[in-house]
């Protein structure tokens, strides 16, 4: 959501609620705040699948699983591929300029707070990240991370 969209339709508190479906058969429900700062329940579709690689200039990004599992993807400072399976109650916080990405499994449910200067636009898509995540399949990301 653009600076302009979130402001016209603030709440009285300056947080607005949204619902977004995505691509992949997630659901989000999202408090946005005027600052930017920003809370996002995520409910899984019920197959699964990988979201989009990004990174971000400016935010931290809090994750943590309420149920089910998730992947967590990311690239080292080497550019070295690091997996980890997150479960009930894990929690992962992820800082500015680390590539990431999330496997969530079937109707798992996260809930994710991001924090820091200009939340409204600092997305930027990994593609390289992406080109590695996409092909892993969920049997694979158990037999070999779980």
């Amino acid at each position: 959501m653009d600076r302009e969209t979130l402001e016209r339709n603030l709440g009285p508190d300056n947080v607005i609620t949204t619902f977004e479906q995505m691509a992949n058969g997630e659901r989000k429900y999202k408090m946005v705040s005027a600052d930017g700062s920003y809370y996002c329940r995520t409910i899984a579709s019920s197959q699964g699948g990988w979201q989009n690689s990004h990174f971000h200039n400016h935010i931290t990004e809090f994750y943590v699983v309420q149920s089910g599992w998730i992947a967590y993807a990311n690239f080292a400072n080497d550019q070295t591929l690091e997996i980890r399976v997150m479960g009930e109650g894990d929690h992962i916080i992820v800082e500015p300029g680390v590539h990431h990405n999330l496997y969530m499994s079937a109707n798992s449910v996260i809930h994710t707070i991001k924090y820091g200067l200009n939340t409204h636009s600092d997305w930027s898509a990994s593609p390289e990240l992406d080109s590695v995540t996409q092909a892993l399949m969920e049997s694979e990301l158990l037999q070999t991370y779980g």
